[in-house]
């Protein structure tokens, strides 16, 4: 296993830029050490996070210099500073992926702000997640690299040289103050023509308005501004802007515990994490966005409701294939590294009742309503009407076998909820209320008399267990209970008490095995702690829940990025990064304790 040292940084010391159809993983040594093109989903051609150099990555730096000085994003953008202050004087790289018209932009800035600095560019080009060497050649003073479908420019003003032994092309120069000069790398099919050149400063300025325009729209203003802003900003780059797709992450086998197996490709759109980022873009002043994830969701989901998927690909494909990618060791030796999701083909009952809540939060926050979408909920309930009662793999996609979840059930109960709730509201609409009301109230009995330990005072991971979930922290939340309900208090109590860790949560019970069926653990579940607060917030206990949000807030890397997962023992993060479900609990948790404060 590698340690923790400068040649393999950890999960926390990158972050994020990107052009709403794919995105970039940029380290603290200005190296860009993951990048799909020309989607999220696509082959990485920078895969040196999931490897070494030699599997892609593009680093410009002072000659010499290690991790940079200090780093930020500019103020409410995706624009990416980057200084070293070195013996010579101090240098700036800014990085960004200027919203595409055709084809996808790497553009990096390099600015001399004091004395006179020797700056280097390594490029590494490495098509198909590090496994292919382009052919490089010089064309019209620019070069190009190419490999059977793939094909990358790029103009350098700086004098460029591809060295054959190392396989990389090389730039080395010097900036003084005020002085600037522009790298931009461009990707396009290889038997098409060279795509038009953008303007690198051209291209700075306008991502700098467009991002500042677009935030200008959050309604939120209270505390934690800043976080709930990058959060939202987070968010909205991981939109598949084609589709309005939503991706769970911008990578994929992460490792949920250093060294471990629980590797695994979050570049698609789950329905789950999908309608939870909805509700916080609806929360947050963004109706645009909704409207497309809300086509996205019945472009996707078309056809029979019993065949209804927990994730797509970016524009609604169902067959994710996994497989493995045996030459990349994984992040510090964290194998395997696999590309596509299994768990595509899952039963999880609980994503009918998200599915369900999000377009009912949609109609109550204005969107257009439209007959086709009220019709697929219908279409939804009649399956649900049955289906509940099976057995499912849950929203943590356990690959040991189908349980009776609780929390599917709620979920489930949450559909017939809400889908009684719109007629109600909406009773011109067409649907069995009498039918719904019944089956609402069926789901709600079963579970108190069968998901609940009386002896404990806490509901169970699933019907007869004694083990735990983190997930039944958002039965008050739902309204399955009132929050003051005493079996919801004892289950936040037990849930705290067993499954916390340093004052965070995981997911479930350490003695995972029989639920999962793999080997190994995984640090705390980020999510599962915004939720904790959530809850102690409903229960009246709204200074714990502040200081819990505190510390979940101070979690956050430099940059204001959340992975996954965090290991409170090593203090690091974990995961897939970064990760949408972290980011939609802080911006929940936030409007919910600080909403009032914050109301725009």
């Amino acid at each position: 296993m590698h340690p923790l040292t400068e040649d393999h940084p950890r999960i926390e010391d990158y972050a994020l830029i990107g052009d709403h159809q794919t995105a970039a993983l940029v380290s603290r040594h200005g190296s860009v050490d993951w990048l799909c093109l020309p989607r999220f989903d696509s082959a990485a051609c920078f895969a040196a996070l999931l490897g070494t150099e030699e599997n892609g990555h593009w680093r410009i730096a002072p000659v010499g210099a290690g991790a940079c000085t200090r780093r930020a994003y500019r103020p409410d953008t995706l624009v990416l500073d980057t200084e070293w202050e070195t013996a010579e004087g101090t240098v700036r790289v800014t990085d960004l992926m200027p919203q595409r018209d055709r084809a996808p932009d790497l553009v990096r800035i390099v600015e001399g702000l004091a004395g006179r600095v020797t700056v280097r560019s390594t490029l590494r080009l490495r098509f198909d997640y590090g496994s292919v060497v382009p052919w490089v050649r010089r064309t019209n003073g620019h070069r190009v690299a190419v490999a059977g479908p793939d094909s990358v420019w790029l103009r350098s003003e700086p004098e460029v040289r591809t060295w054959g032994e190392a396989r990389a092309t090389h730039s080395e120069f010097t900036v003084e103050a005020g002085e600037k000069v522009a790298f931009v790398l461009t990707w396009h099919p290889s038997h098409e023509p060279r795509p038009p050149l953008v303007d690198p400063y051209e291209a700075l300025r306008h991502s700098v308005e467009d991002w500042r325009a677009w935030v200008s729209h959050c309604r939120y203003d209270g505390p934690y501004r800043d976080a709930v802003v990058r959060s939202l900003i987070t968010l909205k780059a991981l939109i598949y802007a084609p589709t309005g797709g939503i991706v769970a992450a911008a990578t994929t086998s992460l490792p949920e515990l250093v060294g471990g197996v629980r590797n695994w490709d979050y570049r698609y759109c789950w329905l789950r994490d999908s309608t939870l980022t909805l509700g916080a873009l609806l929360a947050a002043g963004y109706q645009e966005e909704a409207v497309a994830w809300r086509d996205w969701l019945v472009r996707a989901v078309a056809g029979d409701p019993a065949d209804l998927r927990i994730m797509y690909g970016l524009a609604g494909e169902r067959r994710l294939h996994e497989y493995e990618l045996p030459w990349l060791p994984g992040f510090r030796d964290s194998a395997p590294v696999r590309v596509g999701n299994g768990a595509a083909a899952q039963l999880q009952l609980d994503v009918y009742g998200e599915v369900m809540n999000s377009l009912s939060l949609a109609r109550a926050s204005g969107l257009p309503p439209e007959p086709h979408v009220w019709r697929l909920q219908v279409a939804l309930m009649d399956f649900l009407r049955t289906a509940w009662r099976q057995p499912d793999e849950g929203l943590w996609e356990v690959r040991g076998g189908r349980r009776q979840f609780v929390h599917s059930k709620v979920m489930a109960w949450v559909a017939a909820d809400r889908a009684v709730r719109t007629l109600e509201a909406e009773p011109q609409l067409e649907g069995d209320l009498d039918g719904w009301r019944a089956l609402r109230d069926e789901i709600h009995r079963e579970v108190c008399e069968r998901g609940y330990d009386p002896e404990r005072n806490t509901f169970t991971q699933f019907y007869g267990s004694q083990e735990l979930d983190a997930a039944l922290l958002v039965i008050p939340r739902v309204g399955f209970l009132p929050p003051d309900d005493p079996r919801v208090i004892g289950t936040m109590e037990a849930v705290r008490d067993e499954l916390g860790q340093n004052g965070f949560l995981r997911r479930y019970s350490a003695e995972k095995t029989s639920v999962d069926g793999l080997p190994g653990g995984e640090g705390t579940f980020l999510v599962c702690s915004f939720w904790l607060a959530d809850a102690l917030h409903l229960a009246g206990r709204t200074k714990e829940a502040r200081e819990l949000f505190e510390r979940l807030v101070g979690l956050a890397n430099d940059v204001g990025l959340l992975a996954e997962e965090y290991d409170p023992v090593a203090g690091h993060q974990l995961g897939n990064f970064p990760q949408a479900f972290s980011h939609i609990g802080l911006v929940g948790t936030a409007l919910a304790l600080f909403g009032d404060e914050g109301a725009g």
